[in-house]
């Protein structure tokens, strides 16, 4: 297992590169309107009026996440988010694996890197191989 600080550090980078994946190919495409999302939106059955919206719900709970005394909320609220897109694509009948599990994919990182940096939640939730 992972000493103290080689836990936290693995946990910061890991939850660096949730939060920079989700800044870049989930938040900026939305609040920036580009044709993407907005194709996007629009094959998974939602009005192009909340684009804007659901990037500023995504980017608060990012900023939650990486704030270390919101931390835990954030992933909580991030959660929720991403439980709501795997639902989404679930009813639309996206591919399993590629679209469908994605936010379970993501949710995973955000998850893992808030238990590898927070010792109180190491503590909570242990991990044990015996």
């Amino acid at each position: 297992m992972l000493d103290g600080a080689t836990a936290i550090w693995t946990g910061r980078i890991l939850s660096g590169f949730a939060i920079l994946f989700l800044l870049g190919a989930s938040v900026a495409p939305k609040l920036l309107q580009a044709n993407s999302a907005a194709d996007t939106f629009t094959r998974l059955g939602w009005p192009l009026d909340y684009l804007v919206l659901v990037g500023l719900i995504e980017l608060a709970c990012i900023v939650l996440y990486a704030w270390p005394r919101t931390s835990f909320l954030g992933a909580v609220l991030m959660t929720g988010l991403l439980g709501g897109a795997v639902a989404t694509q679930l009813r639309v009948g996206s591919p399993l694996f590629s679209h469908t599990l994605f936010g379970l994919y993501v949710g995973a990182f955000v998850w893992g890197g808030l238990w590898l940096r927070n010792p109180a939640l190491r503590q909570i939730f242990p991990w044990r191989l015996s």
